[in-house]
């Protein structure tokens, strides 16, 4: 059985629940929300609901023994920026980093957001809720890709930073997520790369979103 935690719910995590029921199904679904009238709201439908913030519940409840098949976030925060500073804190500190800007010219249509965000995205247009992803030709435009963004962010060398990309891939046409194992697998590279200022990107085929920082391991006495 196909399993997904889908972290937000309201209109959007609700699309995802359909989504997702309606490609795989008999499909174990959680929908994580920390506002009670949000998981209220599906106590009459087919998917499990708990009333608790997005990435604490990721903190307390994603290790090797209770892995689900595909996280699904469609909360406003950069979910793997998050989780994985919950699970640096122990033995790190992490200072956030502006994004060079002459790195960030380099991205297409970026746009900084709160809390160090950087936006990234090929379209400058909105795109169709409902939209397959093709990997050769824009569903839009009906024009080439200008390319693929995960791999442009895994591709980048700049300075010393090292690149770190969590692709969200599509489940169903507008709900994309990723596996856990994708997440730890960052988390690895992150401290693999010891103090060097990392780039930590989530992204499909076409958007993304970025963050950058240094982690510093704590000295013991």
């Amino acid at each position: 059985m196909t399993s997904f935690w889908i972290l937000g719910g309201g209109k959007f995590g609700l699309k995802a629940a359909q989504a997702a029921i309606k490609k795989y199904p008999g499909a174990d679904i959680t929908i994580i929300d920390k506002k009670n009238d949000v998981c209220g709201q599906f106590s009459n439908l087919s998917f499990n609901s708990v009333c608790m913030e997005g990435i604490k519940y990721l903190a307390d409840n994603l290790d090797s023994g209770g892995f689900p098949d595909w996280i699904i976030p469609v909360i406003p925060v950069h979910v793997a920026y998050e989780w994985i500073r919950t699970q640096l804190f122990e033995e790190y500190s992490v200072e956030p980093l502006n994004i060079p800007e002459e790195l960030a010219a380099t991205l297409p249509n970026p746009l900084k957001g709160k809390d160090g965000a950087l936006y990234i995205s090929f379209a400058d247009f909105i795109c169709p809720d409902n939209c397959p992803e093709p990997a050769e030709i824009c569903t839009h435009t009906g024009k080439p890709r200008l390319g693929i963004l995960h791999e442009k962010l895994a591709a980048i060398h700049y300075n010393d930073f090292c690149s770190v990309v969590v692709q969200s891939r599509q489940l169903s046409p507008g709900v994309g997520g990723y596996s856990p194992e994708a997440l730890y697998a960052a988390l690895k590279k992150i401290k693999a790369a010891g103090s060097r200022p990392c780039l930590l990107s989530t992204a499909c085929r076409c958007h993304g979103v970025m963050h950058g920082f240094r982690i510093k391991k704590y000295a013991r006495p």
